[in-house]
């Protein structure tokens, strides 16, 4: 039994199961028009209803319905933003996947998203776990230093993924966070290379298995050749955060960690939207354009001298901007802004790249071809490298998932419960007088909190409302950022000073001198927090935890392990004064990467 996925009653080659996915993959090529091999060059955003349902018009982000992207433009990879339920996951892929066999060689899309098991949610960024298991974010799993725990964390991960029928991660994001300011550091390992660089193969290898096969999601491994060292720390999702530098010369760290990721079958790699400025390797200095658009970093390093030929995926909206609403955030065309959307998809492919991402402008590729500045041979190229890849996973052959077994396998109470007691043992403890843990005493603590839902308080403690009459203080606080919000996606980035404002400062002083005060903090980036120690009893740093799962930490029901993955700076002064390429800051840090307090420093 075959499935005859161009209707004509006969099994050809691509259809064949017994033949490899290369054979495969070679006779699909040659039987699809220009149309349909463009169509496959293109990823984007696409959006389900409450129930699964396919949606008939475009979305908040989709730029198309999914007919019109599907059949109209021929497309068949979607990266998915907001799923309300695995159910209706699992509904949607399979409604989607029946509409591409309605395509005339019923090419199966390829379902990806980014990171959705942690707390961030930024549709720039990452998603919130929704149904399924929560765990910390990515740096609360690198404050527990466990390689088997990222493998575990990956293993379950793929079972969520495969059980609603997403196939491919746009993650792991294997950035050095070396420049304390960058707002994306929270999805990445931290700053020390050797542990990025084992994280990345557990990582890899717990999505795909020790080969690509029916059974793997595949991984994209970003940002290459590594997005940390950014000036002055500003996102490169942003005209003013462009550049990229190494004054410390270290490029070479920040991209060991993708010779690992090849090293482990990585399927496909996406390039960040930074400028490299000042950079010049082995004599040669590289051009200053975004990465994605440079020939010397994509088909010079990662291609030739790496040895990758796996897919290699933009980033999101190269060629053209991006408007939604009032709000608009031009194509990050950087160092080719003054190109037409023709000429930089042109310049893209000439780089290497194969699929553009966040992008559905068909009709720019195809009047390149038609202008003869992109030759049909070149399209083949990334095609073949995008078609070998659904092969391998096995979608031509059943791209379909069950309703009722995704219901089983997503959040069940074995992944959700090794993701709760994780967030609480990636506490890290970074000071304490005495007071954690909390309780112990004959009677319920009078605790007085600020931050923390009282609702996970009150069944241990007496909650009240005053510090005046509390045991203990319990306040928890964002890490400080510079609220932006002019263009699309800015205010979901935070960014600018460490430093948080006086009058904050002031108000805890004040509770403390009432009664003890525990100090949590969300750190999404490192913060300043030289203000607190002289006041505070004990302070302690999050990187993606419940309530529930900080009380089980700071009462003992679960003990802290952490250890920071990332340096927490004295002052801006060391900030800004350190190289950004570099791990560690310009002096001393308040506490350096490594630093925890074991079983609260008893």
């Amino acid at each position: 039994m075959f499935r005859d996925l161009n209707g004509n009653g006969v099994m050809d080659p691509y259809e064949d199961p017994r033949l490899s996915a290369a054979e495969r993959t070679e006779d699909l090529l040659g039987r699809l028009s220009l149309p349909e091999k463009i169509g496959l060059l293109f990823q984007t955003v696409i959006e389900m209803g409450p129930e699964g349902q396919l949606l008939e018009e475009s979305g908040v982000f989709a730029k198309s319905s999914t007919r019109a992207a599907v059949l109209g433009k021929g497309l068949s990879a979607f990266n998915i933003h907001a799923i309300p339920s695995a159910r209706a996951a699992a509904r949607w892929n399979n409604r989607i996947q029946a509409l591409a066999e309605q395509t005339p060689h019923g090419i199966p899309v390829t379902l990806s998203t980014d990171p959705r098991h942690s707390f961030t949610e930024n549709s720039g960024v990452a998603f919130t776990s929704g149904p399924f298991s929560q765990w910390p974010d990515m740096l609360g799993i690198a404050a527990l230093g466990d390689v088997e725990l990222v493998r575990r964390f990956s293993e379950v991960v793929r079972a969520e993924y495969r059980a609603v029928g997403l196939r491919m991660a746009l993650h792991p994001q294997v950035d050095l966070a070396t420049e304390s300011r960058w707002g994306r550091q929270l999805q990445t390992f931290g700053n020390d290379v050797e542990r990025v660089r084992a994280f990345t193969r557990a990582y890899v290898e717990g999505f795909q298995g020790t080969s690509l096969g029916p059974d793997s999601v595949a991984t994209t491994t970003k940002h290459f050749p590594g997005g940390g060292p950014q000036l002055d720390g500003e996102d490169p999702h942003f005209p003013y955060g462009r550049e990229q530098v190494y004054p410390g010369d270290n490029f070479e760290a920040h991209l060991a960690p993708f010779k690992d990721a090849i090293g482990s079958g990585t399927a496909a790699i996406m390039p960040y939207y930074g400028m490299p400025v000042g950079l010049v390797r082995n004599g040669e200095p590289i051009e200053e354009v975004g990465f994605a658009y440079n020939r010397q970093i994509l088909t010079g390093l990662l291609r030739e001298e790496l040895g990758f030929d796996g897919v290699i995926v933009s980033d999101w909206e190269l060629v053209t901007d991006n408007r939604v609403g009032d709000k608009l955030l031009p194509a990050r065309a950087w160092g080719v802004e003054e190109l037409t959307p023709v000429q930089r998809i042109v310049k893209l492919l000439d780089a290497g790249v194969d699929q553009f991402g966040g992008e559905e402008c068909v009709e720019v590729l195809a009047e390149a071809v038609a202008s003869g500045a992109v030759t049909e041979a070149r399209i083949d190229e990334s095609a073949r490298r995008i078609l070998l890849t659904k092969f391998q996973l096995g979608l031509f052959d059943d791209p379909y998932v069950d309703e009722e077994a995704a219901e089983r396998i997503v959040g069940n109470a074995e992944f959700r419960s090794l993701g709760i007691e994780t967030q609480s043992r990636s506490v890290v403890v970074l000071a304490n007088d005495g007071v954690l843990p909390l309780g112990g005493g004959e009677s319920p603590l009078r605790v007085y909190l600020e931050g923390i839902d009282s609702a996970v308080v009150a069944a241990e403690a007496e909650v009240v409302g005053s510090p005046g009459i509390a045991e203990v203080a319990l306040v928890r606080i964002p890490a400080p950022y510079e609220p932006r919000d002019d263009l699309l996606l800015e205010q979901g980035f935070r960014q600018g000073s460490l430093e948080f404002r006086p009058g904050l400062i002031t108000r805890l002083k004040r509770i403390a001198e009432e009664c003890p005060l525990v100090l949590i903090v969300d750190l999404d980036r490192p913060a300043v927090l030289t203000p607190f120690l002289p006041f505070t009893s004990a302070i302690v740093a999050c990187f993606g935890v419940s309530d529930t799962a900080l009380m089980a930490a700071l009462s003992g029901v679960v003990f802290p392990e952490g250890r920071l993955p990332v340096d927490i700076p004295r002052s801006m002064a060391e900030v800004r004064e350190a190289l950004p390429d570099l791990p560690g800051l310009s002096a001393e840090a308040l506490f350096p990467s490594g630093f925890g307090l074991h079983r609260y420093g008893s």
